[in-house]
């Protein structure tokens, strides 16, 4: 099979788009791939316009994030390219960056395909809170994963970790997490659901490729309900939950993936949804 490649314009990371997947790489691997302010922005803006149904790259139908180079996925905003530049800032400036970090974070959950997190090395930090974010985490066997946040005095909850842990890993564990800063390695990740698979390292980008494609064949707009209603359910009681997904489910069978599926199953072939 020929492979369908075009090129996002990115300037701040690398990216493209492979048979519907889009790949997003973090790419300062002399840093660990620390964020700078224009990283933060420009993955925001992203996944901001992948949040907009098919009027912006309706040929993206999953994504994948990863980092470049041996040593980590992301090591967290850089010391010297946004650390030490918080300290000349009043609380309008630091005010101003933390609304950035969070709104990047609200991207990433917003986006209509599905997003998964390739893990391996160092997951720490900013970089931590990012991978949770997504929808899916594939961790290689050397991840390491923290929220350093109480290391260098500041609180755990930053960018939304306080939400997305205990919906992870419930409540007490994200307090364990958050509280102490400590590194979780890859297979304590996965007991406690942090991520939601370890493979060995020589196989991360394979096994991580696979998923996508298997995720970007399938019913896209299926998909982004999915994750539409997970997100609008966490604060509903079971009643409503009930209802929303009746209503959600109604409006699929409406969508011609729906009959594009039965058409498949009775003529015995693949389906080729929209």
């Amino acid at each position: 099979m020929s492979l369908d490649v075009t090129t996002l314009k990115t300037k701040s990371f690398d990216s493209q788009v492979v048979d519907g997947v889009a790949v997003f790489t973090l790419h300062r691997p002399s840093r660990i791939n620390a964020l700078t302010f224009e990283v933060y922005a420009e993955l925001r803006d992203l996944f901001r316009a992948l949040a907009h149904g098919q009027s912006q790259h309706p040929e993206v139908r999953a994504i994948v994030l990863r980092g470049a180079g041996p040593r980590g996925f992301c090591s967290g905003g850089d010391v010297e390219d946004i650390i030490a530049q918080l300290f000349d800032r009043d609380m309008a400036g630091l005010l101003e960056f933390t609304r950035m970090t969070g709104a990047l974070v609200a991207a990433i959950r917003h986006a209509r395909p599905p997003v998964i997190a390739e893990l391996h090395g160092v997951v720490c930090g900013a970089g931590a809170v990012i991978a949770a974010a997504c929808d899916l985490r594939i961790a290689a066997e050397d991840t390491r994963i923290a929220y350093l946040f109480p290391k260098v005095g500041l609180s755990g909850a930053d960018m939304g970790a306080a939400w997305l842990l205990p919906r992870l890993v419930g409540f007490g564990r994200a307090s364990e997490l958050l509280l102490t800063g400590d590194f979780v390695q890859a297979e304590e990740a996965h007991r406690i659901g942090l991520v939601n698979r370890v493979v060995p390292n020589d196989a991360l980008s394979q096994e991580v490729m696979e998923l996508a494609q298997r995720l970007a064949a399938g019913p896209a707009f299926a998909h982004s309900m999915t994750k539409k209603m997970l997100e609008y359910e966490s604060n509903l009681d079971f009643d409503s939950g009930i209802e929303a997904e009746a209503q959600a489910q109604a409006i699929c069978m409406e969508h011609p993936d729906f009959r594009e599926a039965h058409d498949a199953y009775v003529e015995q072939r693949k389906p080729i949804y929209r």
